[in-house]
């Protein structure tokens, strides 16, 4: 799966603060993403990520708000 830095990642599962969508700050065999609704930024094995994504928001101006 195509995924790069400053996508927007639309997750399958909500984050515990009821978020859906992660700001991708690093990939690599792992994600460092950045929770859109609480800030909370996690590292994430790339196997996981993938299984969970339902969608990935790429735009130029990519931003959490």
């Amino acid at each position: 799966m195509d995924v790069r830095v400053n996508d927007i990642l639309l997750m399958k599962k909500p984050h515990p603060c009821g978020a859906f969508r992660f700001l991708v700050l690093r990939s690599g065999m792992d994600f460092k993403l950045r929770c859109c609704g609480c800030g909370r930024e996690i590292m994430v094995p790339r196997i996981k990520v993938e299984k969970h994504i339902k969608s990935v928001i790429r735009e130029e101006d990519s931003s959490c708000s």
